[in-house]
């Protein structure tokens, strides 16, 4: 399958390499290629720059995010939460029909801090939409015709593209959406990850306690230090 990942930060890399292992043509959507091969410095997450990662990966190919989009047949968003939705609207011709699989979580930074994105290690990130809309449904919104799936966003996207990392892959990834062929897709996607547990939450307004859940997720980063996965176990109903 052609596959489109958005977004050059640590995630979008991680899926990239999990999806070029898995026999997929995979290409990786940027604002401008030129500029971001063009970069020498680590980025301010201190990720080394994308240029000397793509070159441990022949099979992935840089685009412009509307090529990349373009040409895909299914999408994941790793754009940052602060420009995905515009990002999305500019491209949004190229993506209706699509699966679009987002795990963008719409915290709050400031470009002009020292240390932009989202807060300093210990500080709760703030998050905007919250509560009552969800970045997720925004985007859903700004593009009708593309199907969105809410996806991993509550666990790192190293862990989300290999779970036996964590309690040898026994925990639960959850989804969100309104369209079921989507979700479907997703879920496939999801499994050859190699997820078993895989929680179908429901409709796409899901996404707001998805979203909401990055504050529970950083606090318990905060306390353990590391990795983690959340295990979703089920009992009778009534």
């Amino acid at each position: 399958m052609k596959i489109a990942v958005l977004g050059t930060g640590g995630g979008g890399r991680a899926h990239a390499a999990k999806l070029l292992e898995l026999g997929h043509e995979v290409v990786v959507g940027t604002r401008d290629s030129q500029v971001t091969l063009g970069r020498t410095e680590p980025d301010f997450m201190g990720i080394e720059p994308f240029g000397q990662w793509l070159a441990d990966y022949p099979g992935i190919e840089l685009m412009n995010f509307d090529d990349a989009a373009e040409n895909a047949e299914f999408v994941v968003n790793g754009i940052d939460g602060a420009n995905a939705l515009q990002v999305l609207t500019d491209i949004g011709r190229h993506l209706a029909g699509k699966t679009v699989m987002d795990y963008a979580v719409p915290f709050i930074y400031n470009p002009q801090q020292a240390h932009p994105w989202p807060t300093p290690w210990g500080v709760m990130p703030a998050l905007d939409p919250v509560d009552s809309d969800s970045l997720g449904e925004r985007i859903q919104r700004a593009l009708p015709e593309a199907k969105l799936v809410k996806a991993c966003v509550t666990q790192e996207q190293d862990t989300v593209v290999n779970p036996q990392r964590i309690g040898g892959g026994d925990h639960t990834i959850f989804i969100a959406g309104d369209h079921a062929d989507a979700k479907e897709q997703v879920t496939g996607l999801l499994r050859s990850y190699g997820w078993q547990d895989i929680l179908d939450l429901g409709p796409l307004v899901c996404a707001r306690g998805m979203e909401m859940y990055s504050h529970m997720h950083s606090a318990i980063q905060f306390a353990l230090g590391g990795h983690f996965g959340i295990k979703v176990v089920r009992g009778p109903a009534g």
